[in-house]
């Protein structure tokens, strides 16, 4: 017999007293322990109730939804993040998961494909979660600690966000191989990459400029054009400096991404 599967611990961030009332009953008969919110959750809160995963509906939480989404994502990289709302514009979803949502759901939506969407990301998670008893990685100035979720050089801390931390954490698995873009992808956003989309180059640049800014005598991340990139570390020879890589437009999701909450809206008022 197999054995059964984890307990999965979530919260739910929502007002829709039918859909929360579904979801409860469907959790409780499936053994799932979870806890219900109608507004913002304290981090330490979250942090204290040791979740697998967490469904929220950023509407509930107004304009500052997208800070609470990008920081829980933050502060807690092991927790999966699954936004689940009324009437999203594509603009809004890529936002959201690019502030780290694992997956966005639209609503009306099933029960069943609610929990089942859950169970994915929540086995996603477990499947990459970067081994805590492992030693860190030292790479030229560059030690990468997969216990902190950081990397730091002399001591002092690179300030990466999760995705960051996560495209590096690939690369350096792989150290001295060439990664392809569709691979990273899948390792870093669990999904498969969609056509046209450079979220990985435009992540690659803003790692990069992270590194060159804290080593500056080093190269880490190498282009192979047409493939993908690979980590290595390579000292610059003495008295040469790492040239910082010529501006690149940025794609048309990234700069929504970084839009203010007021002017995403607006934009997904006027376009619908």
């Amino acid at each position: 017999m197999h054995p059964p599967p984890p307990t999965i611990r979530i919260a739910v961030v929502d007002t829709e007293t039918a859909f929360v009332r579904v979801l409860a009953a469907r959790f409780q008969a499936a053994g799932w322990e979870y806890r219900i919110f109608s507004s913002t959750v304290p981090d330490e809160e979250l942090v204290s109730l040791k979740l697998n995963a967490l469904l929220v509906d950023l509407t509930v939480l107004g304009p500052s939804g997208w800070d609470f989404l990008e920081r829980v994502s933050n502060v807690l990289p092991d927790l999966g993040v699954i936004v689940a709302t009324n009437g999203s514009t594509v603009a809004q979803r890529v936002r959201g998961l690019r502030l780290g949502a694992d997956d966005w759901i639209s609503k009306p939506g099933h029960p069943e494909e609610v929990m089942a969407r859950v169970e994915a990301v929540v086995r996603r998670k477990r499947r990459t979660r970067p081994r805590l008893d492992a030693g860190p990685l030292v790479a030229g100035e560059l030690e990468i600690r997969p216990d902190q979720f950081q990397a730091f050089v002399s001591g002092r801390g690179i300030d990466l966000t999760r995705r960051e931390f996560e495209l590096l954490q690939a690369l350096a698995d792989s150290s001295g191989r060439v990664v392809e873009r569709e691979d990273i992808y899948q390792r870093v956003w669990g999904y498969s990459m969609a056509h046209g989309d450079r979220s990985v180059d435009v992540f690659v640049r803003k790692l990069r400029s992270k590194l060159q800014k804290h080593s500056p005598g080093w190269q880490y991340i190498h282009t192979h054009f047409g493939v993908g990139y690979r980590f290595e570390a390579v000292p610059n020879a003495p008295g040469e400096a790492e040239l910082p890589a010529a501006p690149e437009a940025e794609p048309a999701e990234e700069r929504a991404e970084d839009a203010p909450v007021s002017q995403l809206l607006h934009d997904s008022d006027t376009s619908s």
